[in-house]
This record gives structure tokens, sequence and C-alpha cells, in this order.
């Protein structure tokens, strides 16, 4: 879930949002999800990372900025690079792969 100070409201659509890291910009939201217990964002990393999506938890987020539309996020971008990859759109439902994820943020 999105830290209570960061900024998040209920619904509000994070798509098309800058995705900083505190050592530069990780991407754009793609897509997100915002079911109970599986928030997440799924963030176009561009040519960064060789032109892959990468899968960032609700609680990664640290502060979001509806002006300048932009999410901050905890982890580096090396970070953000090394965690497990994401491939298919059916992993953003499936527990296994979302824990897998969750685990790793949370081990940072």
């Amino acid at each position: 879930m999105y830290a209570q100070d960061s900024g998040y409201t209920p619904r509000q659509s994070l798509v098309g949002f800058t995705v900083e890291a505190a050592d530069g910009v990780v991407g754009h939201v793609d897509r997100q999800q915002d079911r109970s217990g599986m928030q997440h964002l799924v963030v176009d990393t561009g040519a960064w990372v060789f032109g892959r999506s990468v899968l960032i938890p609700a609680g990664a987020v640290t502060g979001i900025d509806t002006e300048a539309q932009t999410v901050k996020v905890a982890p580096s971008r090396e970070q953000i690079k090394d965690a497990p990859r994401f491939t298919t759109d059916s992993e953003t439902a499936d527990p296994g792969y979302l824990s897998e994820v969750g685990n790793y943020y949370l081990s940072l």
C-alpha cells in the first residue's frame, strides 16, 4: 500500500507520471494496479533498461507531486534494475510473483 504521507489519494491515476529515484529518472508510469493488497506501478523504463518495464510496489513510493506529475520512489535506479524481471501482464495478478517482488523491495 501507499504510505499515508506519500500524497496518494484513492483512485488517483498516476499513468504518465515520471518516476524518479534519488539518483535519477527511472521512467514513466505505464499502468497501475489499485486492488487492495496488490497495489503497484508498471513503469516503462524506455532505453534506460533496454526498453523493459519494471514493477514497483506502491510501498516504495515516497512522494507524489500532482502538479509536476512526478512519483518519487525510495529504491535507487540500480536496485530497481536488479529487481525480479517483469515480462508479462499476467504476472501483475500472480500472487507468487507479487510476493517475490515485494520481498525483494522489503529486503533493501
